[in-house]
C-alpha cells in the first residue's frame, strides 16, 4: 500500500512551509530517521526525516515550492515489495492543498485583480479552546479549526482504525502523536471518531464577522503605478496574526515606572573589567561582556521569582503557573522579529546569559534556532533603549502572560532630598494580560524589577 508523506506541523503556530530542497530523489529507498527534505517555516530551516521505511515513488510538490498548506501530500513511498510506478499512479488519494508558485515564478506575477485575492479574516488561536461538537467533524471525527499534531504514519493508522485523533494524548515532540500512540489507543478500545454535530432547532445565527477590506479595495485608494507589491512571507503572516490573536483576544493592561541606571551602570563596568581573557580563532577576548539587556534579563527573571503569581499563564480551564522563569528577548531580524528564549533565566549568572544571548541572536539573525529555542518561556523582554526610544507599550506575546518594554537610558532632572539632581533613567512599561495578572500584581512584580535594577548587587547573590 503506497505509504503518503505530507508537509509536517514542526510547530504550533504553523500553518504552511516552504519546501526548500529535496535530499532525496525518486527511487531512493529512505528509512525511518532519513533526512529528506529541507522545510522553510516561519521562522527557520529545519530538515524533516522519513517516518516510515519505502522507496522514493513520487515527488509530488517540487523543491522551491512556497505556501504548502500543513498536512498537503508531498511525496509518495511504494512500501517494501511493491512496485514503485503502481504506488506513484495510486498513491495519494486525496489532492495536495493548493500551494503558492516558487519565488521565481511569483516575481513575474502583475498586481492582483479585482475580487481575485481576499485578505482572509485572521484566524486566531482561541477557536482551539472551543469545544469539538461547535464546529463541523472533518472524516476522522476532529472538529473543523482544530489541529492535532501527529505523524503521518500515526495519522494513517488512525484513520483505518476509525479513531479521532484528537481523543488521543501524544507521547511525541510537542505533544505529536506517533505510532505508539495509536497502537495504544488501539488496544484500549480507543475513541471512535464521533459525527458532527448539530446546531440546536431554532438557535440563533451568528453575527457576520466584520472583514476587513480587500486587497482590491486598498489598491483602489492608491494611484496607480504609485506603489510595488512585495508579497508576504510566511514570517510577516505569521506575525501579522498572531499579533491580531493577542491585540483582538488577551485585555492588555499597562503600568510603566522608571529605573535609576547609575549604579547599575557602575556595577556592569566593574564586572566587565574584571572579565578574564580567554583564547579565540581572532585572538584573545574576555570571557563576557554584559549589556543593559542582559541585566535587565536577568532582574525581570529574579523578580518573576519573587512575585510566583506573575509567572502565570492563562487557559480557559486554568492557571498555569511556571516553576521556572524563561525569559524571551526580542530580537530584529530581517523581515520580521523572533524572540529565543533564555531558560532558567533566574539561575544562570549575568556571563552566562550574556554569552548565551549573543549565541541565540546570531542564529536567530541567520534563521538557524531550534523550534524549542523560541517557543514557549514564561514572559518576554522587548528593549528599543538602543534606537533612543524613551518609552513605549510592547504587545503580549501568548502564551506569556507578561511582556516588559524597556526604553532608553538617559540623563535626567530627579528630586532627591528635596534637592534636584542629574541621574540615568530608564523608563520601563510592563503589559500584563489582566485575565492572568492583575493589576496590584503587576505593580508588585515591576516593583520587584525596579528594586533589583536600582539594587544590582542583589543579582550577584
Amino acid at each position: 500500500m503506497p505509504i503518503n508523506i505530507t508537509m509536517p506541523a514542526l510547530s504550533p503556530t504553523m500553518e504552511e512551509g516552504n519546501l526548500s530542497k529535496w535530499l532525496v530523489k525518486e527511487g531512493d529507498k529512505v528509512s525511518p530517521g532519513d533526512v529528506i527534505a529541507e522545510i522553510e517555516t516561519d521562522k527557520a530551516t529545519m530538515e524533516v526525516e522519513a517516518v516510515d521505511e519505502g522507496t522514493v515513488a513520487k515527488l509530488v510538490v517540487p523543491a522551491g515550492t512556497e505556501g504548502v498548506k500543513v498536512n498537503a501530500l508531498i511525496a509518495v513511498l511504494a512500501a517494501e515489495g511493491e512496485d514503485a510506478g503502481a504506488a506513484a499512479k495510486s498513491g495519494g488519494d486525496a489532492a495536495p492543498a493548493k500551494a503558492e508558485a516558487p519565488k521565481a515564478e511569483a516575481a513575474k506575477a502583475e498586481a492582483p485583480q479585482p475580487e481575485a485575492s481576499k485578505a482572509e479574516t485572521p484566524k486566531t488561536e482561541a477557536s482551539k479552546l472551543e469545544p469539538a461538537s461547535a464546529a463541523p467533524a472533518t472524516a476522522d471525527g476532529q472538529a473543523a479549526g482544530d489541529r492535532t499534531f501527529a505523524s503521518p504514519l500515526a495519522r494513517r493508522i488512525a484513520k483505518e482504525a476509525g479513531l479521532t485523533l484528537s481523543a488521543i494524548s501524544g507521547t511525541g515532540p510537542h505533544g505529536r502523536v506517533v505510532k505508539a500512540d495509536v497502537d495504544a489507543a488501539i488496544a484500549g478500545g480507543g475513541a471512535k471518531a464521533a459525527p458532527a454535530a448539530k446546531a440546536p432547532a431554532g438557535a440563533p445565527a451568528a453575527a457576520p464577522a466584520v472583514k476587513p477590506m480587500s486587497d482590491d479595495q486598498v489598491l483602489k485608494l492608491f494611484e496607480e503605478g504609485s506603489y510595488e507589491l512585495i508579497a508576504h512571507d510566511n514570517m510577516r503572516k505569521t506575525i501579522a496574526r498572531r499579533l491580531v490573536e493577542a491585540k483582538t483576544t488577551i485585555p492588555h493592561f499597562y503600568l510603566t515606572l522608571d529605573c535609576e541606571l547609575d549604579a547599575l551602570l557602575a556595577l556592569r563596568t566593574q564586572l566587565n573589567a574584571a572579565a578574564p581573557v580567554k583564547k579565540t580563532d581572532k585572538g584573545e577576548a574576555p570571557a563576557y561582556k554584559l549589556s543593559v539587556n542582559d541585566m535587565v534579563i536577568k532582574a525581570m527573571a529574579m523578580a518573576l521569582k519573587a512575585v510566583p503569581d506573575a509567572n502565570a499563564s492563562w487557559t480557559e480551564s486554568a492557571m498555569v503557573k511556571h516553576k521556572h522563569a524563561d525569559v524571551g528577548v526580542a530580537v530584529s531580524i530581517p523581515g520580521g522579529l523572533i524572540t529565543p528564549i533564555i531558560r532558567h533565566a533566574d539561575e544562570k549568572t549575568l556571563s552566562v546569559i550574556s554569552n548565551e544571548m549573543k549565541d541565540l541572536a546570531s542564529r536567530a539573525r541567520s534563521r538557524k534556532l531550534k523550534p524549542e529555542e523560541y517557543q514557549g518561556g514564561t514572559t518576554a523582554v522587548s528593549n528599543l533603549g538602543m534606537f533612543g526610544i524613551k518609552d513605549f507599550a510592547a504587545v503580549i506575546n501568548p502564551p506569556h502572560a507578561t511582556i516588559l518594554a524597556v526604553g532608553a537610558g538617559e540623563e535626567r532632572a530627579v528630586v532627591k532630598n528635596g534637592e534636584i539632581k542629574i541621574a540615568t533613567v530608564m523608563s520601563v512599561t510592563l503589559s500584563t494580560d489582566h485575565r492572568a495578572v492583575d493589576g496590584a500584581l503587576g505593580a508588585e512584580l515591576l516593583g520587584a524589577f525596579k528594586k533589583l535594577i536600582e539594587n544590582p548587587m542583589g543579582m550577584l547573590v
